[in-house]
């Protein structure tokens, strides 16, 4: 894989580490699409025992996942310690709330982790939910073959992520500065599903939508970005400071985007669910084939 496309995983965790405190304040586009992305899940037919939450963030997603399913288990995963503490202290409360969350039999339980190798058990849920965080893995076949071992057969992985036209407005604002690369890259939505496939998932279903937030000036973009950790981790970024001159141009080539008085920031949001079947006769539930050979008789 390009390195423009490889994400620094340590860079990525003290990123959000460091955004933690401020990222509810700025995830607009995180909210408005785990809103979406529950809306989808009135359609699907499932009572799930345990359900995980692949990329918690800050925990926006937990109240209503608690709320649909409430006899479920919620484990929340997330690769940055400081995102379980902020969702731990919302999900905590108060002292007396504290104090009852001891003692709930199907209390969220929470996992500081890697989303391409899962610290889980081999079909241990029923649902993985994961709210744009794909988008920050180095390989999703990875990620969905992870999803694939800890889906219980007949679970359901429901996901979004980000598609190559987001950002594309600082992106070329970005052009020709200089050699190095300045704003993450991000997979198609044909490869997702080929990748889907390919783990084993079956009757996977992608679709797509644009969004596009705006902003004053590109100083304002950029300061939206930092506060959810969402700032440049590829592997070809320039990891010492822009010089004035340089960000001058940036700026002057993101104001060709302006349009009644805004500047706009797109997305090109990705959304995906696909099923891990159950096993056909003769199949172990991680997919492998078993052949039975029998001995010939002899006369």
């Amino acid at each position: 894989m390009s390195e423009t496309f490889y994400t620094d995983k340590a860079a990525m965790r003290v990123a959000f580490d460091k955004a933690a405190g401020s990222y509810d304040a700025a995830a607009v586009l995180q909210r408005e699409v785990a809103d979406r992305m529950a809306e989808r899940l009135d359609y699907i037919k499932l009572a799930p025992s345990r359900v995980l939450d692949a990329g918690c963030g800050t925990g926006y997603a937990s109240p209503m996942l608690r709320a649909r399913y409430p006899e479920a288990q919620l484990v929340e995963l997330d690769l940055a310690p400081g995102m379980l503490q902020v969702a731990r202290q919302k999900g905590q409360g108060g002292m007396l709330q504290r104090w009852l969350h001891l003692f709930e039999r199907n209390r969220v339980l929470q996992v500081c982790g890697d989303v391409e190798r899962l610290p889980l058990a081999d079909a241990s849920v029923e649902l993985i939910w994961s709210n744009l965080t794909l988008q920050w893995c180095n390989t999703p076949d990875a990620v969905f073959a992870e999803c694939f071992r800890v889906l219980k057969p007949g679970g359901l992985l429901m996901f979004s992520t980000l598609g190559p036209d987001t950002l594309k407005e600082l992106r070329a604002a970005f052009d020709g500065i200089d050699g190095y690369s300045h704003v993450n890259r991000f997979i198609d939505m044909h490869d997702l599903g080929d990748a889907l496939v390919k783990a084993g998932m079956a009757t996977p279903v992608m679709d797509m939508e644009q969004i596009t937030l705006t902003y004053p000036d590109a100083k304002a973009v950029m300061r939206d970005l930092k506060a959810i950790g969402a700032h440049n981790v590829t592997e070809g970024r320039n990891r010492g400071l822009m010089g004035k001159a340089a960000w001058q141009q940036v700026v002057a080539q993101y104001e060709r985007f302006r349009h009644a008085g805004e500047l706009p920031c797109s997305y090109e949001v990705v959304y995906g669910h696909a099923w891990k079947p159950e096993p056909r006769p003769g199949q172990l539930a991680d997919g492998r084939q078993v052949i039975e050979f029998r001995p010939r008789s002899r006369a």
